[in-house]
């Protein structure tokens, strides 16, 4: 469909630039204890999480082969 253009006065952008208002956003409400405590619990429930799955997940990517012992397959039998 063909759109019609019309002229758009752009002065309120010119002021808007100038503008500066004297209104603030109220200061923001500190935390409660209860708050900081749920906030707290929740982090270090986090980091307990991220550091028991890093303690049980290394032994698991470790190689199970040692160093005395070597795979050999059935076919190396020559059976």
């Amino acid at each position: 469909m063909f759109r019609r253009r019309e002229p758009v006065p752009f002065a309120f952008v010119a002021e808007a630039d100038r503008y500066r208002s004297n209104v603030e956003p109220p200061p923001r409400q500190r935390a409660s204890a209860g708050q900081l405590i749920g906030r707290t619990l929740v982090g270090l429930t986090v980091i307990a999480g991220l550091t028991g799955a890093l303690l049980f997940g290394l032994p698991a990517m470790e190689s199970p082969q040692s160093p005395g012992h070597s795979q050999q397959s059935e076919a190396s039998d020559g059976r």
